[in-house]
């Protein structure tokens, strides 16, 4: 599957993760993580973002930000390239030290927010670093339950959810974070719509509006149904559909049933196939063939389009899970 392209809007929200090449450390000793939060703070003096929570882990690192008009790659490119080089400098390395591009999840603040922080702070006692995540000096944890000053973690957005009086607050997040010390990996906070997204989907809807793009949706339809569909519209006996003959209105008609399976519904080619009992090398190519026809003839792509229509009119749809 492509990859979706990076999302930007001031105000997006993202649980931000990078892990070392090959699974290798990319924090060794605290030099290391000192350097890594020096370059951290200079970049949101810079830049202007709000960093809710973050963990050093030794092989990987997990940020919660939300950005305003300057977008999280220009963080992220900075922060990873200066690292990089500096850390290739002291060990003597050279190549790569992050695993491809770093993951950045965009998320429904107001449902994951204090979750996400939770999680995030909770990694070293998953890991087995400590048993307290106060514990553990490389994470902003420690930020939430110390009455010190920090200028790197935007303490007020998560203290003032549980109190308005900052004692209290810490008291009660604390609580929070440690009600799930035995929760473990979450996958939940993994599972991704359109690749890039966790969140309600009139929340995805309102993201994919404001960016001007398509919908990743497909459509709850049987592949029974869309030939139904088809055989009423282009006038193709249910036979002739599904009959294990040559005869060419038939796999013209299965094709089309192909087409607007994948386009509408998602189902793989060999679904299909699987469908009207054919092979799915012939399958996949009736369907290319269909795709040339609706790039030169307009009436017959205006004829697919009508199929469309009726298919999807009050049907349920869904968003992708990646």
């Amino acid at each position: 599957m492509a990859r979706k392209p990076r999302i930007h809007f001031p105000g997006a929200f993202y649980h931000v993760i990078a892990r070392g090449n090959g699974k290798q450390n990319i924090f060794h000793d605290e030099t290391d993580c000192q350097l890594y939060l020096k370059l951290l703070s200079e970049y949101k003096e810079r830049l202007q973002f709000f960093l809710y929570a973050y963990v050093l882990m030794p092989n990987h690192f997990h940020l919660l930000i939300e950005v305003r008009e300057n977008p999280l790659s220009q963080l992220m490119h900075g922060l990873l390239f200066r690292y990089t080089r500096r850390f290739n400098s002291r060990y003597r390395k050279s190549g790569h030290l992050f695993q491809g591009r770093y993951q950045a999840i965009v998320c429904e603040k107001d449902t994951y927010f204090l979750e996400l922080s939770a999680y995030i702070h909770l990694n070293p006692v998953r890991a087995g670093l400590v048993k307290n995540p106060s514990d553990y000096q490389w994470s902003s944890c420690r930020s939430y339950m110390s009455k010190g000053e920090d200028s790197l973690v935007d303490r007020d957005f998560l203290l003032v959810q549980f109190s308005k009086r900052k004692s209290s607050a810490r008291k009660l997040y604390n609580n929070f974070v440690m009600s799930r010390i035995n929760s473990g990996h979450r996958a939940d906070l993994y599972q991704l719509k359109d690749q890039r997204f966790i969140g309600a989907e009139e929340f995805i809807e309102d993201v994919h509006r404001n960016l001007n793009e398509e919908l990743p949706v497909r459509y709850d339809i049987s592949i029974m149904e869309i030939a139904s569909h088809v055989g009423s519209i282009f006038q193709i006996e249910s036979d002739l559909l599904y009959s294990q003959t040559r005869n060419r209105k038939g796999a013209w008609g299965r094709a089309m049933v192909g087409y607007l399976g994948r386009k509408l519904s998602r189902y793989k080619n060999r679904e299909i196939a699987e469908h009207f009992k054919r092979d799915p090398e012939v399958m996949s190519a009736s369907i290319r063939k269909l795709e040339e026809r609706l790039r030169r003839d307009n009436l017959f792509a205006q004829k697919m389009e009508m199929a469309e229509h009726v298919l999807i009119h009050q049907k349920k749809k869904k968003y992708l899970i990646t």
